[in-house]
């Protein structure tokens, strides 16, 4: 599960980044709280606002942002975003402290987090393929959305705390120290062990080449899609958490303590990702269903206690849908453009907060906060049908007799999506020739679940009583042949328990 940590910079990298990544989350749960009460009235639509003005440019900056991460060495990129976000959390939390603030100050302090953020989220992802070799990547890319979670875990309780003791300035200023562990981690990876990749020539403008490989896709395609209406209206947290907390007359200690048990699932499905060996998109499709369901679950719960604990398992499958779509499309891009590539994913998952969030903060401030839940679950089974219905259509997903068991059904695929998104030209099936969803062609996958949901052909063997006396003679030299008035059938099949033949 942490094989990645064998190499030295990842360890320096994901010290630092647990380490930046709490503070991150205490600033981003004190800055959505300080706007919902302390500079508006529980005003939902300004927290909606605030983060769309925070995630907006990592949509609209998509063009610079891609070049410049492939163009140009990501640990001095993350150098500079790093030094930038610091000096903006010392100025907020400043601001705050004089209590000079206003609503209009934070709006700017989100949009220029949101610039800064724009360049340095995609070079965080890709740096990751600098510090591991390949076949650790999948490992290092759920090592990494660990760390992002156990620092969700950690920030946003601490931040309600700190609230409350000190006030919400201090915590920025706290945040921009941590900042300075991963400005250290930087500074102390040997150069020498990072990994280089070539770097592709510059062939016209750097933002068709990446629109174009990722048209060229349509796993990737499908993917994105799925990811940006996710992020748009179900990833929404501050405003369900904070909405949700007033309701319940809660303050801004039990409003950290949601974030922080929201992290709890999360945490789970970045370890359970660790341990696969590669993302699977079928993975993907699942946890968006799931993640609708938990979402309808939350809205209905009646009390605080039972809502936070509704939160574990939008955590899960939140974390689940993000870690195999993030780890998917990293190992599954061409080297050469995988900085425009993951700056184009980054710009989807989060610039669809520029649409989604006063979306659905208008929702909450209109007809409560349960039916901004209820939004983003409708919108979650929205995703989940676009990848059902790329799988029915691109793949041949449909349902299948089980051949043992004419009572039983099961789902299958005309060919793998995953060869397929690897670059191999898998061969039109034959007629009748299917393959199960969980099949994905390598030893390790194939269980015995496989074996009973797989149609296996089973050859006839030839029949007739006179050749199987002979093959009876030949085994074992005795003549035993069967009642002369006694016919063998036809044919024979394979018993129900033989192995599967691959």
């Amino acid at each position: 599960m942490f094989r990645s940590l064998a190499s030295r910079n990842y360890r320096l990298w994901f010290i630092g980044a647990i380490i930046s990544n709490i503070g991150g989350w205490m600033q981003a749960t004190t800055q959505d709280w300080v706007v919902l009460t302390e500079l508006t009235h529980n005003n939902a639509a300004a927290v909606g606002t605030t983060m769309a003005l925070q995630f907006g440019p990592q949509l609209l900056l998509v063009p610079v942002t891609g070049a410049v991460i492939d163009r140009f060495d990501r640990r001095r990129v993350l150098l500079v975003t790093q030094t930038a976000l610091m000096l903006l959390a010392v100025g907020l939390g400043l601001l705050l402290l004089g209590g000079h603030a206003q609503l209009w100050h934070l709006y700017g302090f989100a949009l220029a987090f949101g610039v800064a953020s724009a360049f340095d989220a995609p070079a965080r992802q890709t740096f990751v393929s600098d510090l591991v070799s390949g076949p650790n990547a999948s490992n290092a890319v759920a090592l990494n959305a660990a760390s992002f979670n156990v620092a969700r875990l950690i920030g946003p309780a601490v931040a309600g705390g700190l609230i409350v003791l000190v006030g919400s300035g201090w915590v920025f200023l706290i945040n921009a120290f941590t900042f300075l562990a991963l400005i250290g981690a930087l500074l102390a990876m040997r150069e020498r062990e990072l990994i280089r990749h070539a770097r592709r020539p510059r062939e016209g403008n750097a933002l068709v080449q990446g629109f174009r490989y990722v048209a060229g896709r349509s796993d990737v395609v499908v993917v994105m899609t799925i990811v940006f209406i996710v992020g748009a209206f179900c990833m929404n947290f501050p405003i369900f958490a904070s909405t949700m907390a007033v309701m319940f007359g809660e303050g801004a200690g039990e409003y950290g303590i949601l974030s922080s048990i929201l992290a709890i699932g999360s945490l789970t499905a970045a370890l359970l990702a660790a341990r696969r060996s590669r993302a699977r998109l079928r993975v993907v499709v699942l946890s968006t269903g799931a993640l609708g369901l938990a979402m309808v679950a939350a809205a209905l719960m009646p009390t605080y206690g039972t809502f936070a604990a509704s939160l574990v398992f939008i955590g899960f499958c939140t974390v689940t849908l993000l870690t195999t779509a993030n780890g998917y499309v990293q190992t599954t891009t061409d080297p050469a453009v995988r900085g425009r590539v993951m700056a184009l994913y980054t710009a989807i998952l989060m610039g669809g907060t520029l649409i989604g969030a006063p979306v659905i903060g208008w929702v909450a401030d209109a007809a409560g906060p349960r039916w901004a839940l209820g939004a983003g679950a409708f919108a979650a089974f929205v995703a989940l049908a676009v990848g059902v219905g790329w799988l029915v259509v691109a793949r041949g997903l449909r349902v299948t007799r089980m051949p043992q068991q004419p009572w039983r059904f099961g789902l299958a695929l005309a060919a793998s999506a995953e060869a397929i998104a690897e670059g191999d030209r898998v061969a039109p099936p034959a007629t009748g020739s299917i393959r199960a969803v969980d099949d994905e062609a390598d030893p390790e996958a194939f269980s015995d679940q496989v074996a009973m949901t797989s149609p296996i052909p089973l050859p006839k063997l030839p029949g007739g009583r006179a050749e199987a006396a002979e093959r009876a003679e030949r085994a074992d030299g005795a003549a035993r042949a069967e009642p002369a008035g006694q016919d063998e059938p036809a044919g024979r099949a394979e018993p129900a328990d033989a192995p599967p033949r691959r």
